[in-house]
């Protein structure tokens, strides 16, 4: 009369090569949750450099206010989502770059929830040194302050 069930040894079998299995996957699934903030990082990099760039060109342009000895770069982030007074609009119509101050996916911040959400960039003015970047009276220049490396080996304050 044959049985119907597993055997111990099938059961043992069944389970080891399941664990071999989850184990070959975890290390791809955390590549992957990194894959993804990095392209957070990289995108949320390029649309704040893209609005510090706009506020640059307004300023040169004359639409923004700005003082002669001035880099014409904006003085924080906030400035960015605010907004300025458009200075060749005869209804002074308020210019903004921003919606949200994006964050930086690979710096954690305590209580995310709360709507006044700390800056967690590094910010780097105009007159700072690239390799030694200085927060200063502008803001030339967004890095993240993380001090781990990228998938590519370079670490993510130097993105």
């Amino acid at each position: 009369m044959p049985s119907k069930g597993f055997t111990l040894i099938e059961l043992i079998v069944t389970v080891t090569i399941v664990a071999v299995l989850a184990s070959a996957v975890m290390p791809m699934l955390k590549m992957t949750v990194q894959r993804s903030k990095e392209n957070e990082l990289r995108a949320n990099l390029r649309q704040i450099r893209e609005a510090i760039d706009a506020y640059k060109k307004a300023a040169d342009d004359g639409r923004i206010k700005k003082q002669i000895d001035a880099s014409g770069y904006p003085p924080n982030l906030e400035v960015l989502v605010k907004g300025v007074v458009n200075e060749k609009d005869a209804n002074k119509s308020v210019l903004k770059f921003l919606r949200r101050i994006p964050l930086d996916p690979m710096t954690p911040i305590e209580n995310a929830e709360t709507e006044d959400l700390p800056n967690n960039w590094g910010l780097r003015s105009y007159t700072s040194d690239a390799a030694k970047p200085v927060a200063g009276d502008d803001v030339y220049d967004v890095y993240s302050q993380s001090q781990q490396l990228g998938i590519n080996g370079v670490p993510y304050a130097k993105w």
